[in-house]
């Protein structure tokens, strides 16, 4: 594969991606102009949040580094750009590198909930093959609002007809803070991202913030909590937000109770990735540093647990009679994998990982509808 370039440079630090990137055909996209051909590519009438859009596919938080991303996706015909999470404050990336290639044992080459494999060690290097699985350890990275609002009022401007710039935010756990402020912190940040001009937002609760490696995901009414405050913040803005894996059919329901059940979630974006213990060939700490002996898998080592949680929350939202959106996210590297999500009950689809190696994918699956 080292004749393509992804449009996130695995090879650079995250700083220096955000700096000097796009690359590759996103670049080139960047430099020709606003591509003509969308709409006619693009299913009109399709909707994400009542927002119209050609397409409900897109590029979830993650890649999406600001505005120059955000424009070179839609100018590549992702008609949803998620512009990666924001908060109420600057925060540091972790260490390079953040980006390796993840090889599962599998036959299928995917990762399964629950398995052994994520325990014991799954090899990571930098041999990128396809079908593409990386690690995602990045640590949720932010600039200052000063500098993130005005680029992100760029990036909701330079979306072309029927598409939607997403943003995508999330509260920060500090020592000494309490769970109030915590709470607060969340509502702080989402009225920032409102004041840029969102017509909707993506709520991260899928990354380790609660501690080493714990996820917000996973206490539901804590979640309850913070969408209230947030919602309090936001009014009628829609709000979607982003789920881990979530293993208990009980806490997945309490999930959909605390938050649809009390109104203030509108949509559900799952998943982010697969937790995993990462080792080199001589079953060393792959990434460096305290604290990263795990990382989160993405790519198409998640396509089948992505999978999963869509025809549980759909089986949800018929059984519990609730009207909320579903995006699929996890795995999707083929116009097969975004029918296979839309088939599972998904309203709206996204690719972070098979995009990056694929910049064309929006292309490819318009084509094949």
């Amino acid at each position: 594969m080292s004749d393509f370039e992804p449009f996130y440079d695995v090879n650079r630090t995250y700083e220096d991606n955000y700096a000097q990137g796009p690359f590759g055909a996103f670049a080139e996209a960047l430099k020709s102009g606003t591509a003509g051909e969308e709409e006619e590519l693009g299913k009109a009438g399709e909707s994400f949040l009542g927002q119209p859009v050609n397409l409900a596919f897109g590029i979830p938080a993650g890649p999406l580094l600001n505005s120059r991303y955000t424009t070179a996706a839609f100018r590549m015909g992702f008609d949803l750009a998620t512009y990666k999470t924001v908060r109420s404050r600057a925060w540091g990336c972790n260490p390079f590198p953040n980006v390796l290639a993840v090889h599962p044992t599998s036959a299928d080459g995917s990762l399964t909930p629950g398995s052994a494999e994520l325990d014991e060690g799954v090899l990571a290097d930098t041999n990128y093959e396809q079908p593409i699985s990386i690690s995602n350890s990045f640590g949720v990275p932010s600039q200052n609002p000063d500098v993130w609002q005005p680029d992100m009022k760029a990036a909701i401007a330079a979306a072309g007809p029927g598409q939607v710039l997403v943003p995508s935010f999330q509260g920060s756990r500090v020592e000494g803070m309490s769970e109030e402020d915590y709470i607060a912190d969340h509502a702080t940040t989402a009225r920032l991202v409102k004041e840029t001009g969102a017509k909707l937002m993506v709520m991260n609760t899928s990354c380790p913030n609660e501690g080493h490696n714990r996820l917000l995901c996973h206490n539901p009414l804590l979640v309850g909590r913070i969408t209230e405050a947030v919602k309090n913040e936001i009014g009628d803005t829609p709000l979607m937000i982003k789920l881990a894996f979530i293993p208990s059919d009980d806490d997945l329901e309490l999930m959909v109770r605390s938050t649809v059940g009390r109104g203030t979630v509108q949509g559900f974006s799952t998943i982010n990735t697969i937790s995993a213990k990462l080792v080199d060939k001589d079953g060393n700490q792959a990434l460096p540093g305290a604290g990263r002996d795990r990382s989160g898998v993405c790519g198409s080592a998640i396509r089948g647990a992505g999978l999963e949680m869509v025809r549980r929350l759909a089986a949800l939202r018929e059984r519990l009679g609730l009207d909320f959106a579903i995006n699929g996210v996890g795995g999707v590297v083929s116009p097969e994998d975004y029918a296979a999500y839309k088939a599972a009950g998904a309203d709206s689809v996204m690719s972070a990982t098979g995009a990056m190696w694929d910049a064309e994918l929006a292309h490819k699956i318009k084509a094949s509808l």
